[in-house]
């Protein structure tokens, strides 16, 4: 739900900059609403601009990540024994933290998954040797909570929109100095997300 009201707060901060910079540049031209929530669709990969996403912005927000996920041509599609397994782990893994710091653990295995130097499923990406401490300690095995499947759904509805980001880790805990030398995007809770 904050990825939500952290994107439609961009594109309302986007949508007031670019309505003041056209009119300074182009006194005749008006600017409709939803001409730059078009060119932000555009450009982050959503190849129409169909008005069930226009209005999902503006009239169902809470549902906006599912309507751009079902309106994208490359949102991967995962299977509802990987979305369990995926939830499972965002589960182990972000227990305590806050949603947003949920989605992005999800999407570090969505970003591993399309990354040429990893496993090409979900599966493999999880079991992978060494990845994922819930594995090494059985903690992957617990049931799953409604927010982690939600994380997962919206982590699958961004996936590659934002960044990259393959690795995340503890720095009070982590043991790795080689994790210490990858560059850190961004901090949500207990975790860095780096390149």
């Amino acid at each position: 739900m904050k990825i939500i009201f952290v994107f439609l707060m961009t594109v309302i901060v986007v949508i007031g900059s670019y309505t003041a910079n056209k009119v300074n540049a182009e006194a005749n031209m008006s600017s409709q609403p939803g001409d730059v929530l078009e060119l932000l669709c555009v450009k982050y990969g959503f190849n129409q601009f169909e008005e069930n996403i226009k209005n999902a912005c503006f009239e169902d927000e809470p549902n906006l990540f599912m309507t751009l996920k079902e309106n994208r041509d490359d949102a991967l599609t995962i299977s509802d024994k990987e979305k369990d397994l995926l939830a499972q782990l965002v589960h182990a893994e972000a227990k305590g933290e806050p949603y947003v710091g949920k989605v992005a653990v999800a999407e570090v295995v969505l970003n591993r998954v399309e990354h040429e130097e990893f496993p090409d499923t979900i599966e493999e990406v999880v079991y992978e040797t060494n990845a994922f401490e819930p594995v090494l300690n059985n903690s992957i095995y617990e049931p799953a909570d409604q927010d982690a499947y939600d994380a997962v759904e919206e982590a699958l509805a961004y996936q590659g929109i934002e960044d990259d980001i393959v690795f995340f880790y503890n720095p009070e805990t982590a043991t790795s100095d080689w994790i210490f030398t990858r560059e850190v995007v961004k901090v949500i809770g207990n975790h860095a997300f780096a390149n």
